[in-house]
């Protein structure tokens, strides 16, 4: 029973898809509406963290690398 039913809503898909109209209710419009907002809301969440968590690492927790002033003495090496 469960193959029957899929098999019937991917040809009920195709169809739609084949008239080109792929929307044919307000629920199919509204549907697709919230699942892009969903994704949008997703993917700014984490923008916002991705750039939260970049400002953090490279702001206050790496150490100040110091570099090295003058110039080497080998004769003090062994």
């Amino acid at each position: 029973m469960q193959v029957t039913t899929q098999s019937a809503s991917w040809r009920q898909f195709l169809r739609r898809l084949a008239s080109k109209n792929p929307f044919q209710s307000d629920w199919d419009i509204a549907a697709f509406a919230i699942f892009f907002i969903f994704i949008g809301k997703c993917g700014a969440k984490l923008a916002v963290l991705n750039m939260l968590v970049d400002t953090h690492t490279s702001s206050c927790c790496t150490p100040i690398l110091r570099s090295k002033v003058g110039i080497d003495n080998l004769g003090m090496e062994p």
